[in-house]
């Protein structure tokens, strides 16, 4: 029986490790630009850490998830097998990601020569030390959530950025300079993933080992991983080949300004992400009960929660971009405008895809989502080969909007041939929502003339949530009482 009450609690512990997570990290970005890094050292800097994004593919190949996946299922069906799931995706991350790492260290100025950055080579050393910490950081975390403790991948997300804040000031305070900055990621990453296996530790103890390991079960753990590994590939051509292609093409400054928008996309985007790794596991433990409806009707929520708040607070962002960027990061920073307001239809697409994502994996439905994600991640890669050249740093940036819309569109037909959603009232609900959002836009917009600092802006902003608040109470898709006591 699916525990609901458990779900909203991982809810709310996941939604603090995110806002922990987003506050400071968004407290590093703006210090990172106002004060310690040009825009050709916070581009560099960025840089190494997409192309270390681009070699995690190969260092985690799947397994994190594919073990998430295992334990859930064995967690119901065979707990004696846990231990034994454990060490043995733990034996194969171990080799994967050393091996990774190895090779980044080793051909470390290659890399740089053939991203067409000579000033790259000595960030991309330092990778060997980004992978092993990165790398495990991430197994654990996503591991906890196969075990349903998705709270303990909340410490986790907390003790990794709070770490990360705190080293790469620290770092840069003694005059480390970018590199130090860097390095500062390597402690706060290699701290988390030092709680989270010794929890992970504490945790596997409590199940009694089986005498040996059931026949085939890492081998189809591996096989398991091979799709998400190629949807992980795909996230790679989303989320870090695009940078890298900036990099290739246009100037360091302009891999800031990318960068910087992406980055604030990926602020914005902390509640679906909270919401949806919460979620996940209960569709893979609603289907081995046979209740399909009631999954459905879960994810029918999610969604409505979702679009109700993400589609006003992308009109919003498309809105405030120029005044935002100017005032918070400084007028170095303009050209990212464009990119940001590009960037605000790629929020919502996204806060779609978290809540949707992880959830194909627990129904079962990991291949054909990685089909989905490879198919529009090398329509990804293609565009931005012809957009980059054509229309600069926003061309990436429209390349991305269109590829992830289209893959989104794809993951919620298979997530509605699992579960048969109601589409005509989510359709409804979004027709509501965009109505709401266009008129907030709208004042928001004439309300623009009165900006001429921060106070000013976030007065305006405050305006826009107000406005969006009144609609969606009014419109009955806010119940503000409900949603109160819920997160008490």
């Amino acid at each position: 029986m699916v525990d609901e009450r458990k779900i909203l609690t991982g809810f709310k512990a996941t939604l603090v490790a995110e806002v922990v997570r987003t506050v400071a990290k968004g407290g590093l970005v703006v210090l990172l630009a106002r004060v310690f890094l040009t825009p050709d050292e916070y581009g560099l800097l960025f840089l190494s850490i997409s192309v270390f994004g681009v070699a995690l593919l190969f260092s985690r190949i799947g397994i994190p998830r594919s073990t998430a996946r295992y334990v859930t299922e064995y967690r119901e069906t065979g707990p004696s097998q846990v231990p034994h799931i454990v060490r043995g995706s733990l034996s194969f991350l171990a080799l994967s990601m050393t091996t990774v790492a190895i090779a980044i260290a080793l051909f470390h100025r290659r890399l740089a020569g053939w991203i067409g950055e000579a000033e790259l080579a000595p960030f991309l050393l330092v990778g060997f030390f980004y992978i092993i910490a990165r790398t495990a950081n991430s197994y654990v975390h996503t591991l906890f959530q196969g075990f349903n403790r998705v709270a303990w991948s909340a410490r986790i997300t907390i003790v990794s950025n709070v770490g990360i804040v705190a080293s790469v000031i620290a770092l840069l305070a003694l005059g480390f300079g970018t590199i130090g900055a860097l390095l500062g990621y390597v402690a706060g990453y290699a701290l988390g993933a030092l709680c989270g296996l010794y929890l992970l530790y504490r945790l596997v103890s409590e199940f009694e080992p089986a005498p040996s390991r059931e026949e085939g079960l890492l081998r189809r753990l591996l096989e398991y991983s091979l799709p998400l590994s190629v949807s992980g590939g795909s996230n790679a051509l989303y989320k870090r080949v695009d940078t890298i292609l900036v990099g290739f093409f246009l100037t360091p400054a302009a891999v800031g300004y990318y960068t910087l928008a992406k980055q604030l996309s990926d602020f914005i985007i902390a509640p679906a992400g909270s919401l949806g790794f919460a979620v996940s596991p209960s569709y893979g433990e609603y289907k081995a009960n046979g209740e399909l409806e009631r999954a459905a009707e879960i994810y029918e929520a999610t969604f409505e929660h979702n679009v109700l708040f993400y589609v006003p607070a992308a009109a919003g962002l498309v809105v405030v971009a120029d005044p935002l960027v100017r005032f918070v990061f400084g007028a170095a920073y303009t050209g990212a405008v464009p990119v940001v307001q590009v960037f605000a239809v790629f929020i919502v697409f996204q806060s779609i895809d978290k809540i949707t994502n992880d959830a194909l994996d627990y129904l079962g439905r990991a291949k054909h989502r990685a089909i989905s994600k490879g198919a529009t991640g090398a329509f990804n890669f293609g565009l931005n080969l012809l957009l980059i050249p054509a229309i600069g740093v926003t061309g990436a940036a429209v390349s991305t909007v269109v590829s992830y819309g289209i893959m989104v569109a794809i993951n919620i037909y298979l997530i509605h041939t699992e579960l048969s959603l109601s589409i005509a009232r989510l359709g409804r609900t979004l027709a509501l929502v965009c109505a709401i959002a266009g008129g907030m836009a709208v004042i928001v917009h004439a309300s623009l003339v009165v900006v001429t600092d921060i106070p000013s802006l976030l007065g305006v902003v405050l305006l826009g949530v107000c406005i969006w608040l009144v609609g969606a109470v009014t419109s009955g898709l806010l119940d503000v009482r409900r949603a109160v006591s819920q997160l008490r």
